[in-house]
């Protein structure tokens, strides 16, 4: 492989990669509800871009226990949200 294509592919790669990053920013939103037995957040958030999904409130799953920790009914919280084995996952809270 010619060190030019080798170049572009790594410039390729970092692209799509970047990209799919960038497209998930974090959410302003309100928890309405703490399911720690079934791993859930009800919260009443500002439209998710990156899912293409207008200001609501919803039912999560989280993607790990710990961040149920985080949060208590009535904080306003950041969060970001994304498809994970088909389900809308909160992956991260701050």
């Amino acid at each position: 492989m010619t060190p030019l294509i080798k170049a572009l592919s790594t410039l390729a790669l970092v692209l799509v990669l970047g990209g799919s990053a960038l497209a998930q920013e974090y959410v302003k939103g309100e928890v309405v509800k703490v399911d720690a037995k079934q791993q859930k957040l009800t919260i009443k958030h500002e439209p998710l871009t990156n899912l293409d999904m207008p200001a609501m409130t919803m039912v999560f799953v989280v993607a790990e226990q710990g961040l149920l920790d985080k949060v208590k009914t009535g904080q306003a919280i950041e969060f970001r949200a994304d498809r994970v084995n088909g389900r809308i996952t909160v992956t991260d809270i701050k």
